[in-house]
C-alpha cells in the first residue's frame, strides 16, 4: 500500500506540473487579412512567442474584424477578454484625447524625429494616462512595427506643390484636427467613409484622398485617380495595446519572449512593408500612375502658423510645441 500511495503521489505531482506548464493563451484581434504584410508580422509575433516562452504563451490571432469592430474590441481589450489590440494608437484618444496629437501634419521632421517624441517623456506620459483610465498599456517601443510605410495623397489632378492644394475636393475621416489641418492648407474638405472613396472620386464627387501608399492598390484607388503624391503628413505604427492586468500577470520568461517575438516582428514589417510597396508602385507605374515626391517645407511653412493660432488659443498640449522640438536633438 505504501508504494502505491508513493506512485500516486508521484503521479499526482507529475500531473500538476504538467498543469502548471500548460500555455496560458492570448488573443490577438486585428483588423488586417492574414495574407497581408500586417497580417504576416502578427501571426510571427504570435509564432515567435510560443517558440521562445517553450510553449507557456500562446496567441491566437482573429484577423478581419472577427472579435468586432473597434468599439467592441476596446471593451473586450479593458475586461481582459482580449489581451492584445494591434492596431494604430490613434484610438487611444477615446480615454486620453491628447494622443490624438501624434498625428498632428507636418510637425515632425521625419519618421526617427517622430519615433523619438512618442518615446520622449510626453508621449509616455500619455501612454501612461491611458494605462490609468483603461487599464491598457503599449507593448515596448509602440513605433517599431511599420504601417504605412509612409502616406501619400491619391489625385485626378496633378498635385505637385501647395498650390494645387487650394479648392481640392480632398475626402477626409471625421476627424476635427485633419479636417481643420487640410481646410488650412486650402482644400475644400467633405467627410466620407473611406469604402466610399472609390465611387466617389469615379463620379466627381471628391479629387482626392489622403491614404498609406499600401492601401492605394488594395482599395483600387489608382484605378480612378492617376496622380500619386508622396506627402509624409504624418507617420503611422502599429501599436501593440496589451491588457495591462494580463501582462503584469507573465512570469519572466513570457514577457521576454513575448519581447523578443515583438522586436523581431519590428523588423520583419520593414522589410515585408517595404516590399510590398516597392512591388505595388512598380505595377501602378506601369499601368500608367505618375508619382511624386512633393517638397513638403511650404506645407510645413503653412502649418506653422496654424500651431502658432492654436497655441494662442491654448488648444495645444501645454508644453507639446517645446518636446517636439527637444526631440529633434
Amino acid at each position: 500500500m505504501t508504494q502505491i500511495f508513493k506512485l500516486t503521489a508521484i503521479t499526482m505531482a507529475a500531473s500538476l506540473l504538467a498543469q502548471a506548464a500548460i500555455a496560458e493563451t492570448w488573443r490577438m484581434a486585428t483588423k488586417m487579412p492574414v495574407d497581408s504584410p500586417e497580417g504576416q508580422v502578427f501571426q510571427a509575433i504570435a509564432d515567435k512567442t510560443a517558440e521562445y516562452s517553450g510553449g507557456t504563451l500562446e496567441i491566437q490571432v482573429f484577423p478581419n474584424e472577427q472579435l468586432g469592430k473597434e468599439d467592441a474590441v476596446l471593451e473586450q481589450l479593458q475586461s481582459n477578454v482580449v489581451q492584445i489590440y494591434a492596431e494604430g494608437f490613434g484610438f487611444l484618444k477615446k480615454w486620453v484625447p491628447e494622443t490624438s496629437w501624434f498625428n498632428a501634419a507636418f510637425m515632425f521632421d521625419d519618421r526617427e524625429h517622430w519615433s523619438r517624441f512618442v518615446n520622449g517623456d510626453m508621449g509616455q506620459a500619455w501612454f501612461q494616462q491611458v494605462e490609468d483610465a483603461a487599464g491598457v498599456t503599449v507593448l515596448g517601443d509602440p513605433t517599431k512595427i511599420l504601417r504605412g510605410p509612409y502616406r501619400v495623397m491619391v489625385s485626378g489632378p496633378e498635385v505637385a506643390g501647395l498650390d494645387d492644394i487650394s479648392g481640392l475636393k480632398l475626402r477626409m475621416h471625421p476627424n476635427q484636427l485633419a479636417i481643420a489641418t487640410w481646410s488650412h492648407l486650402g482644400a475644400e474638405v467633405i467627410t466620407l467613409p473611406w469604402t466610399d472613396v472609390y465611387q466617389s472620386i469615379d463620379t466627381g464627387l471628391i479629387s482626392a484622398v489622403n491614404s498609406p501608399i499600401a492601401l492605394v492598390e488594395s482599395m483600387r484607388f489608382n484605378e480612378v485617380a492617376s496622380h500619386i503624391a508622396r506627402t509624409d503628413e504624418y507617420h503611422q505604427s502599429i501599436g501593440l495595446m496589451v491588457n495591462a492586468e494580463a501582462l503584469a500577470a507573465l512570469d519572466e520568461q513570457q514577457r521576454a519572449a513575448l519581447m523578443r517575438a515583438y522586436d523581431e516582428a519590428g523588423e520583419l514589417s520593414v522589410q515585408l512593408m517595404n516590399q510590398a510597396t516597392d512591388d505595388s508602385m512598380a505595377r501602378m507605374t506601369a499601368a500608367g500612375i505618375t508619382y511624386t515626391e512633393l517638397d513638403t517645407a511650404p506645407f510645413v511653412a503653412r502649418m506653422t502658423e496654424f500651431y502658432d493660432d492654436l497655441e494662442a488659443k491654448g488648444e495645444l498640449p501645454e508644453g507639446f510645441r517645446a518636446a517636439v522640438e527637444a526631440a529633434r536633438q
